[in-house]
Formats: structure tokens, sequence, C-alpha cells
């Protein structure tokens, strides 16, 4: 009965977001470029209409720092020069589609739902068709464990070189930072699984043998989705068909004690940052493909090179079908990977999606 309730609010939610129609005035054009601004990108009609969230954040490799995004900076510093030549497809892509009167951005969660908890309001997902029905899809969980996913860098650009492939694509906002008390970036997934599940004739895309792509902690949270104690049995959706984790963190380490404290200080449970990817593992997991550089200095920091053999032996014990590529030259971050040892990995990876589905 409760997961029929949720099923019914997924459908009600869906009925409470049908996009309004815009004139034609209202259109943007498709050029984006990777000198365009930010500035200039938020004020393309299409991209404003299409509900994309645009405010992101900038590792700036040459200091070390973290910071936010500026309205003169271009998507090429945005982006970084990894991503940014599919981002900027993916965005042309976006804003084609929109204007051609497809809705691109879903909420999550009721007007009811986001009363009881406002964090639930960033929550949503943008959708990126393929060009035939009945295609397989893909949800796009990028990193950043620290404020919002980055639903340009890893998402648009994933979505871009996967429908190339023909695939449907799903980039996920989730809440991550302050909001992912209460293991809500799990509940985010789950409810997106139901959500495509349940208006599978409308997206165009087949139920099954989906794949999850997750970038660093988007990587944890999909590798724990995979697993039955937090995952998919408790969602009341299929098993992935494949799990596509690119530079995955696999185990929190030293920051699982202060993750408690901030987010779930009363909780007594375990809750998702708490579980090894590794530990979640047993013989009906999905097959899985990751891959890491070797001069990944964010990895190395969490001690991977300890622990992330651990899951290379986990799907080994147990038999899972597994794919791993260890790049000598892909920094954390670098998204689709263009440039680096890394590039093509998204063709390899789809490659090993196929070849378990068949």
């Amino acid at each position: 009965m409760k997961q029929m309730l949720r099923m019914a609010a997924v459908c009600i939610g869906l009925l409470l977001v049908i996009a309004l129609p815009v004139s034609a005035a209202e259109y943007g054009a498709p050029e984006i470029t990777p000198k365009t601004t930010m500035k200039q990108l938020r004020e393309n009609p299409s991209i404003k209409g299409s509900g994309l969230y645009t405010y992101v954040y900038i590792w700036e490799r040459d200091c070390d720092l973290l910071r936010h995004s500026k309205d003169n900076d271009t998507m090429e510093q945005v982006i970084g020069t990894e991503s940014v030549n599919s981002c900027v497809a993916g965005m042309n892509y976006l804003i084609e589609t929109y204007n051609a009167g497809t809705q691109i951005t879903y909420k999550l969660f009721s007007p009811e739902e986001i009363a009881q908890d406002a964090s639930r309001d960033r929550a949503e997902l943008y959708y990126f068709p393929a060009e035939q029905p009945g295609a397989k899809y893909a949800v796009v969980l990028s990193g950043n464990a620290l404020f919002y996913s980055g639903e340009m860098r890893g998402g648009v650009s994933t979505a871009w070189e996967l429908h190339q492939q023909g695939y449907a694509v799903f980039a996920l906002r989730y809440r991550i930072g302050l909001d992912a008390t209460d293991n809500a970036p799990l509940e985010d997934l789950g409810r997106a699984i139901q959500f495509i599940t349940a208006n599978a004739q409308q997206f165009g895309v087949q139920t099954e043998d989906y794949a999850l792509v997750g970038y660093s902690s988007g990587g944890q949270i999909a590798g724990i989705f995979g697993g039955k104690e937090l995952g998919y049995p408790n969602y009341g959706v299929p098993k992935p068909g494949a799990l596509l984790l690119a530079y995955p963190i696999n185990n929190f380490y030293e920051t699982k004690p202060l993750y408690h404290v901030l987010l779930d200080t009363d909780a007594l449970e375990r809750r998702y940052y708490d579980y090894n990817i590794s530990d979640c593992v047993d013989a009906d997991y999905p097959p899985t493909y990751f891959w890491y550089g070797q001069d990944d200095i964010l990895l190395i920091a969490f001690n991977y090179w300890q622990q992330g053999p651990a899951l290379r032996k986990a799907l080994e014990t147990y038999g899972v079908p597994y794919k791993e590529s260890v790049y000598r030259h892909a920094p954390h971050g670098v998204g689709i990977g263009e440039g680096t040892d890394a590039e093509g990995w998204v063709q390899e990876a789809t490659a090993f999606w196929e070849e378990q589905c068949a």
C-alpha cells in the first residue's frame, strides 16, 4: 500500500508540472559556444525557460580552491576543457528540444511534500530525449558532496555523449551538502526511477536495464543504490542494468563522523555516507564499470588506493561482471575527459552496459 501511494504521488507530481506553452518570442537560439559567458547562458530565453539549474561551482586547479561561478566566467572556465565541448553541444540540443515543445525539467516531489520539507524543491530531473522511442535510459548523478550536484559539468556533457549513442538521459539534481539528511540523495534517486518508470511511455524509454552514471560522490550514491540494504528494493523499482562509475568515492573515511554530526545528529541508524560501495556488493549486484586516474589527488586523499581495490575484490568474490579502467592521467573532476587518458571512457562504459544487457 505504501508503495502504491508513493507511485500515485509521482503521477500526481507529473500532472502538477506540465509545462506552460511559450511564444516564439521567448525562444532562444542554440548558439552556445565555449566562450559564452554564464550571464549570456542564463539570459538565453530557452535555457531560462527550460528550468535547468546553472548556478554551479568551479574548482580552481591552479590554487585548489572552490568558488561560485561568476557572470563573466565563460563556459570553458566553468566546465573545464575536458568536458566543455560535450556540455556546449548538450546545451544547444537542450535549447532545440525545448524550442520544439518538449518539457525539460521535472520536479520530483509534490507541492505538499515540498511544504513538509523545503529542500525537496531542489530535487529535479532534466530530460534529454533519445531520437527514437523505446530507447534505454540512463540517470546521471554528478559529484560535489559539499554543494549542489554539477548538473552542467557532469549532467549535460554526459547526456550529450549518451544521446549521441541513441540513449535517453535524465540528469538528476539531488540534495547534497546540508540537505542530505536522512538519506535524502537516495530518496531523490529512488523517486527519480519511480517517476521515469511510471511515465516511461511519455518519455519513450524502456523500464528495464537502465544505467546509473555516477561521478565521484555521485558514484558512491549510485553504488549504494545498486545494493539491497538501502538501494533499489526499498523503492519498488527494477534493478539497474549497469552501474557506470567515474572516479567513485568508495569510502568517506574520516569524514563519516563529521557528516553524522552535521546531518543526522540524533540518528542511531547508519546513513548512506557510512557505507562503502564494496560492502553493498552481493551475488545479485548490478554489473559495474568503474574507472579512475592514477594522478587523482582527491581519491588519494580519501585513501582510495587502499579501499579502491576492495570494490574489485568484492565484485570478483561474488562473481559480478565488472570492468575496471585505470588511467595514468585523469585528474578528479574531468568528466568526459577530453584531452586526458580517459577520453572515450563513455563509449567504453556503454559497450560494457550493452554487453551485460544483451
